[in-house]
């Protein structure tokens, strides 16, 4: 794990909050938060589902932010889907199966996509080569 510039931390502990109350969007109780917000209304499996794993991703990023490291393997999944959630809104409400509202919405997924890749490309992991195994040099 690589210690987290201030900006970095204050991003992932940002992106818990989101997430831990997007979860929350996915209760099944809350259906008028989702029709206000403009998402399909699908059974509660699927609500669970997708809600459980929002909010596994916001916990991970609490815990980045907490201890103040990040593992680049879980921010690079996580820049990946955010991305992927926001183009899925995107197409769909292209598509006309969603209002606009949705991808407006998602556009802040879209923002910590592109933070967390920031990151990814200035972060520099610190590891010493293992034992017996020489350093590889660029020719």
């Amino acid at each position: 794990m690589i210690r987290l510039p201030q900006w970095m931390r204050r991003t992932l502990l940002v992106t818990a909050v989101a997430n831990v109350g997007v979860a929350a969007m996915f209760l099944p109780a809350a259906h008028s938060v989702r029709a206000l917000a403009g998402f399909p209304e699908a059974p509660p499996f699927y609500l669970d589902l997708a809600g459980l794993f929002i909010l596994l991703f916001g916990l991970g990023y609490l815990w980045m932010g907490i201890i103040n490291r990040g593992d680049r393997l879980f921010i690079a999944i996580s820049a990946v889907g955010k991305l992927s959630f926001f183009a899925l809104t995107v197409h769909l409400w292209s598509a006309g199966d969603l209002p606009v509202r949705v991808p407006v919405l998602g556009a802040g997924d879209l923002v910590f996509a592109t933070l967390f890749a920031a990151w990814l490309v200035t972060a520099r992991a610190v590891a010493a080569p293992a034992p017996g195994v020489a350093p590889t040099v660029p020719v």
